[in-house]
């Protein structure tokens, strides 16, 4: 058994050292007390009855910003917000008015060509009925009193002028008629082009934005992110700015989706202007949505969006305004006395809650039952009671403090090949 001794020293001496390396297991024992969970969050400041504000005009006809007011001037009902210019605008509407004077031009020539054409048919007429009548007199003559053939040829004469006559009538009837639609269609057109004129003559008398309400002025910036600017090209009809009401603001606050589990309707927010915090006051949420969405094409995080109302009286004393920021602290739980544990101590297994907690030299796996959960705590409604021990993390082999990821992971497998080896 002696031979043995010198082995088993060094074997000795390796498993103390790898002891000494490893990470003991982490745990806490809970107690019993105040328990406040709550998420930190920042907002804008923002109305609850914005009035949105769009560039004048119709049929999205193109302006030009010609003048307007800075973002945050403080306006009145009825003052001038921004002003525009035309030039396509006007253009157009001089097109218009010349087809409209071309087309007066072409209905009093086709007028007068139509009176010329029903003028000499009338003329026609009036000579075919006179001959008619010569023809029709002799025709009715004894052979007596005329020689054969002058009979005969008048009786061949009325057949050719009645013939005659009819197609002249005939003719009057369809100048009139073509003439009729020939004038319709250039009625029609006059129409239209009277509706571009007025259209383009709207569009011209609508070069002003003035102010619906009192407020102040924000703009809002294009799907590129640029704001309205002096000279910038608009269009009628897109949204040029708001001017929300300053009686009735509310905070928007966008949390992490990940930090926003537990957050509902009802809860009690503190809130203060950014640097501010003498500017404290509390209020609750009124709004949360439904889902979570991405702020930006720059970041994947999704978002989870609330709403918290200011008091009017707030408003007033300390004088805020649409825009400024935030700081906000919602608040899931204020309990006197209650129990919880770190988010990190919690397995969730087919839709139970579980914890290990101590009993003995080791730790017990256990079903617990929770109530508000926060970002970092939640609450434990059952299952855990004060003065217990909880298991945060298992511990286990030491990883060097200069190592990078998957260094640790190396080392071990060269190790392992060299017990192989030896």
């Amino acid at each position: 058994m002696k031979p043995r001794l010198p082995l088993l020293l060094p074997l000795a001496l390796a498993l103390s050292g790898c002891a000494a390396d490893a990470v003991p297991p982490a745990s806490e024992i809970v107690s019993a007390g105040e328990l406040l969970l709550s998420i930190d969050g920042e907002g804008e400041l923002r109305s609850s009855k914005p009035m949105p504000l769009n560039v004048p005009g119709r049929n999205w006809s193109s302006r030009q910003v010609e003048w307007m007011l800075p973002e945050g001037s403080v306006v009145k009902k009825g003052d001038l917000l921004a002003r525009f210019i035309a030039p396509d605008g006007k253009q157009q509407l001089d097109q218009a008015q010349l087809d409209l004077q071309r087309n007066a031009l072409a209905r009093l020539s086709k007028e007068g060509d139509l009176e010329a054409t029903q003028g000499r048919v009338s003329v026609d007429l009036a000579q075919v009925a006179v001959q008619l009548g010569i023809a029709q007199r002799y025709a009715g003559a004894d052979f007596s009193a005329l020689a054969r053939n002058d009979v005969l040829d008048a009786i061949e004469d009325s057949r050719y002028l009645g013939e005659k006559q009819d197609t002249l009538q005939w003719r009057r009837g369809q100048a009139g008629t073509r003439g009729g639609a020939e004038l319709a269609l250039l009625d029609a057109q006059r129409a239209t082009f009277d509706l571009t004129a007025k259209d383009r003559q709207a569009d011209l008398d609508a070069l002003e934005l003035r102010a619906p309400n009192d407020g102040v002025l924000l703009l809002t910036p294009s799907w590129s992110g640029d704001k309205p600017a002096l000279g910038a090209s608009m269009y009628a009809g897109t949204e040029f700015g708001s001017l929300p009401d300053t009686s009735a603001m509310e905070v928007q606050i966008d949390l992490p989706q990940i930090e926003a589990q537990g957050v509902a309707t009802g809860n009690s927010v503190e809130l203060h202007p950014l640097g501010r915090p003498d500017q404290r006051f509390t209020s609750r949420l009124s709004w949360v949505a439904s889902a979570a969405k991405t702020l930006g094409r720059e970041s994947p995080v999704k978002y989870l969006s609330v709403r918290a109302p200011v008091p009017a009286e707030v408003i007033a004393r300390h004088g805020f305004v649409p825009g400024q920021r935030f700081t906000a602290k919602i608040v899931l739980a204020r309990e006197a006395d209650a129990i919880g544990v770190a988010n990190v101590a919690i397995e969730q297994q087919d839709g139970k809650h579980w914890i290990k907690v101590r009993e003995g030299r080791g730790f017990v796996r256990r079903e617990i039952e929770l109530g508000v959960r926060g970002s970092a705590r939640s609450r434990v409604l059952k299952g855990l009671a004060a003065g217990e021990e909880v298991l945060l993390s298992a511990g286990g082999p030491a990883q060097p403090d200069d190592a990078q990821p998957g260094e640790a992971t190396d080392q071990a497998k060269d190790k392992d090949k060299d017990k192989d080896a030896g």
